[in-house]
C-alpha cells in the first residue's frame, strides 16, 4: 500500500479521524491545564575520612569505614539506611511528604551521594532539600554511634553543593500530554483502516457473482506519494538509521529505545497494519512459527509489566517498563515486516544483501577508530537527539584502541558483527553473484571478519570459533581446506601487521581460563550478587527494562538479565527465540533443493547459535544495533523457510494427480465389469 493510498483512506474515513484527533487535543489540552509542573532540587554531601586513618588502620578505629581509605561502603550503608521505612517515616514526620531519592553521583568513583526531592510547590520542595540534607549527616552520626566508634574515628558528612533552587520537570508532564494525543490519533487511524477492509471485503462478495467488464487500460502518472511501497524498502531505511546513526542517539522522551531506527520501526508496523486490514496484504504462508515465538515472548513481557505494576517499584522503574513495552513493540515489528510482510524471495534477498552491504561500512568505520585511535561517533551530534547512555570513552585494552564504530560499545560492535558474518560469507559463495567482482563478493567477509579481532574482546573470538565450526566442516574438502588455510594465513597477518594484538588476545582467554581476569571475577560477583532479586520474584521478575545500570549494576549476561526483569518464564521466552532460529536454518538446509540454499540455512544456523551463546558474555538485547539486527535475522529466517516449504511444495505438486487419476481408473474398471 501506498502513501497516496493511506491518505485516501484517511480522507474517505474523516468521520473516525477527525472526531478521534479532536478529543485526543481536547484530552491533552486538558491535562497541561490540570497536571501541576513538579520541580525538582538537589543536595551533594560528601564523606570525609576521619582524622585519625593515616595513623591507624580503619579496621582497627571504625568498622563501616572499613573500605581502604575510599570509604565507598560506608557510602552505601548511608544510602540504604536513608532509603528504609523507618528512615522515610522520621523524614515525614519532619515535613518531607514528597518522593526524594539518594544515591551516589554519576560518574564518580569517590564516597559523593545526591540528595534530591520532587514536588510541585517549589518553596516546600526547598525546604524538604536542607531537612533531608541535613537528615543524612544525622543518620552517618546515629551508626557511628550505634557502632561505639572513638570520636577520633568518626566519618563527617560535608555539603559540597548547597540545596540549589527547584528546577520545573516538565518532561514526564509532556510525556503524558503526549502518549494521550498519540494513542488518540493511532486509535483513529487504526478504526478507519480497519472499517476499510471491512468495506473491501463486502464488495468483493458483492461483485464476485457478477461479470466482469473489460475496461480500456489507462495510463495514470505515478507521483511518489502513489508508488507502491513493500517491506524491503521500508526495512532498508530502518537500516540506515540503525547501523549509520551511533546507537547511543536517541529521543529525550524515550531514552534507549527512541533511537530513529526504532520509531521509523514502529511507523512500520502500522503500515504493515495499514495494509493488512485494508486487505491489500495476507500474511505469507509457513511464517507463522517466528511470530508465535514472540507471542511467546510478549507474554512474560507483559506478565513482568504486571508484576511490576504490583510492587512498590520507583518512578524510575515504571518508565523502565514502558520503555520495555516500547522496545518489544519495535522487535515485533522486525519480525512480523521480515516474516509476514514478504511477498516475495527476491526482494528478501535484495534486503539481506543489503544487511552485509551496511554492516560491512559498519566495520570499515571500526577499522579507522581502531588504526586511529579515535571514535567517529563521537563527533556525530543530530539536532533533537541526545545520548541516552553515559558517555563511553575510548576504550583500551592492552596497547590497542578497541573499536565500536556507531555502536554504543564494543562488545556490542563485535556481536552484532558475529551474527551478520555468515550472511556475508554464505552471499561470497553464491552461484548467483559469481559474476560479480571477486572485491565485491569478498570485500564484506574481509571487512566484517578483519574487525573482530580488532575489538579485542572474547565474544568476537568466540563469535568466530563459532560461525568457522558450524559453517566449514559441512563444505567439500576443497573449499574446507583452502578455508583452513585462509584463516592461517590470516592470523600470521595480524601478528605482522597489528604486533602484539594476537598475544593479548590469546592472554584474555589464559587468564580467563585461570580465573585471574578482573572483568570475569566482577561477572562472577554479580552472580551472587543477583540472587536475591531472583528470589523476590522468580517466575514473573520485576519488570521487563527495569533492572538498569544507574538504579542496580551491570549484569553482563543476558540471560541473567532476563531472570531479574522477567524470571523464569522469560528465560524460557528467550531461549524459544534462539532455538526458533536455529530451528530455522536447519529445517532450511534440509528442506533446500540446491546447495546456495542449503549454505543459506547453515548461515541462519551458525548467526543463531552465535547470539545464543555470545548472550551469556554479555547483556545482548539491551543494546539496539544488536538486537535489532538479531530480530531481523531471525524475522527473515522465518520468511526463508516458509520460501522453501512453498517451492519443495511446488515442485511435488505435479507428482499428485498422476497418482490420483491412476487411483481413479480402478473403481471404474471394476464398475463396468
Amino acid at each position: 500500500m501506498s502513501i497516496g493510498e493511506i491518505w485516501a483512506i484517511l480522507r474517505r474515513r474523516w468521520y473516525f479521524m477527525v472526531p478521534f484527533t479532536v478529543l485526543s487535543l481536547l484530552c491533552g489540552a486538558y491535562l497541561y491545564e490540570t497536571v501541576p509542573v513538579s520541580y525538582e532540587s538537589q543536595s551533594s554531601v560528601a564523606l570525609l575520612d576521619s582524622s585519625a586513618v593515616a595513623r591507624l588502620a580503619p579496621t582497627f578505629g571504625n568498622p563501616i569505614s572499613n573500605a581502604g581509605g575510599s570509604l565507598i561502603v560506608t557510602a552505601d550503608v548511608l544510602i540504604r539506611t536513608l532509603e528504609s521505612s523507618d528512615a522515610a517515616k522520621e523524614l515525614h514526620s519532619r515535613g518531607v511528604t514528597d518522593p526524594y531519592t539518594t544515591g551516589f553521583a554519576p560518574d564518580s568513583e569517590s564516597p559523593l551521594l545526591v540528595l534530591g526531592v520532587t514536588g510541585t510547590d517549589r518553596a516546600k520542595v526547598l525546604k524538604e532539600t536542607d531537612i533531608l540534607t541535613a537528615f543524612a549527616g544525622e543518620q552517618l552520626d546515629a551508626l557511628q554511634a550505634a557502632a561505639k566508634v572513638p570520636p577520633a574515628y568518626l566519618v563527617q558528612t560535608a555539603p559540597v553543593v548547597l540545596p540549589q533552587t527547584p528546577v520545573a520537570e516538565s518532561k514526564n508532564r509532556y510525556q503524558g500530554i503526549a502518549a494521550v494525543v498519540i494513542g488518540g490519533v493511532v486509535s483513529a487511524f487504526l478504526l478507519s483502516i480497519l472499517m476499510e477492509g471491512v468495506t473491501v471485503v463486502r464488495r468483493r462478495r458483492s461483485t464476485a457473482a457478477r461479470p466482469r467488464q473489460a475496461r480500456a487500460p489507462t495510463r495514470e502518472r505515478v507521483s511518489w506519494l502513489n508508488r507502491r511501497v513493500d517491506a524491503t524498502a521500508i526495512l532498508t531505511v530502518y537500516l540506515a538509521l540503525a547501523l549509520f546513526i551511533p546507537s547511543n542517539l536517541a529521543l529525550p522522551a524515550l531514552g534507549g529505545v527512541g533511537t530513529p531506527a526504532n520509531v521509523f520501526a514502529l511507523l512500520g508496523l502500522l503500515w504493515y497494519l495499514a495494509t493488512w486490514l485494508g486487505g491489500r496484504i495476507l500474511p505469507a504462508p509457513g511464517t507463522r512459527f517466528v511470530r508465535v515465538s514472540m507471542c511467546v515472548l510478549g507474554t512474560a513481557v507483559l506478565m513482568a509489566y504486571i508484576a511490576d505494576a504490583m510492587r512498590e517499584s520507583s518512578h524510575q522503574e515504571i518508565l523502565g517498563a514502558d520503555r520495555g513495552l516500547i522496545g518489544y513493540l519495535v522487535w515485533v515489528s522486525l519480525v512480523v515486516l521480515t516474516s509476514a510482510a514478504m511477498q516475495e524471495r527476491g526482494r528478501l534477498d535484495v534486503l539481506m544483501r543489503r544487511v552485509v552491504v551496511f554492516a560491512s561500512v559498519v566495520a570499515a568505520i571500526g577499522f579507522y577508530d581502531f588504526f586511529a585511535a579515535t571514535n567517529i561517533a563521537d563527533s556525530i551530534h543530530i539536532p533533537g537527539l541526545q545520548t541516552s547512555v553515559a558517555q563511553v570513552s575510548v576504550m583500551d585494552r592492552g596497547a590497542f584502541t578497541r573499536p565500536r564504530a556507531t555502536t554504543a560499545q564494543p562488545l556490542e560492535f563485535a556481536g552484532m558483527l558475529a551474527i551478520l558474518l555468515p550472511f556475508a560469507i554464505q552471499q561470497a559463495f553464491d552461484p548467483v553473484r559469481r559474476h560479480r567482482h571477486v572485491l565485491r563478493r569478498w570485500g564484506p567477509v574481509l571487512l566484517m571478519g578483519g574487525a573482530l579481532p580488532l575489538s579485542v574482546s572474547r565474544t568476537s573470538i568466540i563469535g568466530l570459533l563459532l560461525v568457522a565450526l558450524v559453517m566449514v566442516p559441512r563444505w567439500k574438502p576443497a573449499r574446507r581446506w583452502a578455508a583452513i588455510g585462509v584463516m592461517t594465513a590470516s592470523v600470521a597477518v595480524f601478528k605482522v601487521l597489528v604486533p602484539g594484538l594476537i598475544g593479548t588476545i590469546t592472554g584474555l582467554f589464559a587468564s580467563f581460563l585461570s580465573n585471574s581476569d578482573s572483568s570475569t571475577q566482577a561477572r562472577t560477583v554479580k552472580y551472587s550478587a543477583i540472587v536475591p532479586y531472583l528470589k523476590e520474584h522468580p517466575l514473573f521478575g520485576r519488570g521487563f527494562g527495569t533492572f538498569t545500570p544507574d538504579l542496580y549494576f551491570f549484569t553482563d549476561n543476558q540471560y541473567m538479565l532476563t531472570l531479574a526483569e522477567m524470571g523464569v518464564l522469560g528465560l524460557v521466552a528467550l531461549l524459544v527465540l534462539f532455538v526458533t532460529g536455529i530451528h530455522h536454518g536447519g529445517a532450511v538446509r534440509r528442506l533446500a533443493r540446491t546447495e546456495s540454499d542449503r549454505e543459506l540455512g547453515q548461515a541462519f544456523f551458525a548467526s543463531s547459535l552465535v547470539a545464543l551463546v555470545s548472550s551469556a558474555t554479555f547483556d545482548s538485547l539491551s543494546f539496539p544495533m544488536f538486537a535489532g539486527m538479531f530480530f531481523l535475522v531471525l524475522g527473515a529466517g522465518g520468511s526463508y523457510l516458509g520460501f522453501v516449504r512453498r517451492e519443495a511444495v511446488a515442485d511435488a505438486a505435479p507428482a499428485v494427480p498422476r497418482q490420483a487419476r491412476s487411483q481413479d481408473r480402478l473403481p471404474q474398471l471394476v464398475e463396468s465389469r
